[in-house]
């Protein structure tokens, strides 16, 4: 069953939700429960957010998704951060299903029996690490068949490749990646950032030259390993 994992950091009026990677397969450990912590330490709140992967297919990922954003949002005061203040982190696939929050969002259903329904499913942040971007070619092919199905239909393709997918108003981005990644390559965050910019909308991009697929925190890897110490002053700088 879907479920979220609190990390509440008193005195903080923000909250990210983490999506770990893991090729919509699993769920990889040391991209959940250490990104949090590392968050709390900035003075952030944090969530790690458990779900569905296969046999689960499309749509209960962006359903998990959206439904731990307004969770978080119904319950911001309870949680003392502010309702506008949400952002979705996500690694390689846990990526692709951030890059698909911040592309396919609602504003909720008012009339909605169910509170939590009524709330607007879109992240105000976007952060996306070595992210699963597109479903064709350059894209992840373990990936696409876990949250697609073996056969997948050129409407699908589109449907689900993020960078065709962005919004006038997507919420700006964090986005970083390795040139010589051989599972994800670089190219999907470029495609996201480039589809960004062609709306106006601010991004901040980093490629670090060396450094292989599902690093994390990175923490022994001494160029990459940077990674989470930009984010922060991205997030600081954005009013985090």
């Amino acid at each position: 069953m879907p479920h979220l994992i609190p990390f509440i950091q008193p005195g903080s009026e923000s909250a990210v939700i983490i999506c770990p990677g893991g090729g919509y397969g699993f769920l990889a450990d040391h991209e959940g429960a250490p990104i949090a912590e590392l968050l709390n330490r900035a003075g952030i709140s944090a969530f790690v957010l458990k779900y569905r992967v296969a046999p689960h297919q499309h749509p209960a990922p962006m359903t998990d998704g959206q439904r731990a954003i307004r969770y978080v949002r119904a319950h911001a005061e309870q949680y003392g951060i502010q309702p506008s203040k949400i952002a979705v982190l996500g690694f390689s696939a846990g990526g692709h299903l951030t890059a698909t929050l911040g592309t396919l969002y609602d504003e909720g259903q008012p009339d909605h029996e169910d509170p939590i329904e009524r709330e607007s499913s879109r992240p105000d942040r976007v952060i996306l690490c070595y992210p699963v971007i597109t479903m064709d070619s350059y894209g992840h092919a373990g990936s696409r068949e876990n949250l697609l199905g073996p056969d997948v239909s050129a409407e699908q393709i589109k449907a689900f490749s993020a960078e065709q997918q962005v919004r006038a108003d997507a919420p700006e981005a964090f986005i970083w990646h390795t040139s010589d990644d051989q599972a994800v390559p670089v190219e999907n965050s470029l495609r996201y950032a480039l589809a960004l910019g062609a709306h106006g909308i601010p991004y901040d991009l980093h490629v670090f030259e060396k450094g292989s697929h599902g690093l994390g925190l990175a923490e022994d890897d001494h160029a990459v390993r940077a990674w989470s110490d930009l984010c922060l002053t991205w997030l600081k700088n954005q009013g985090w």
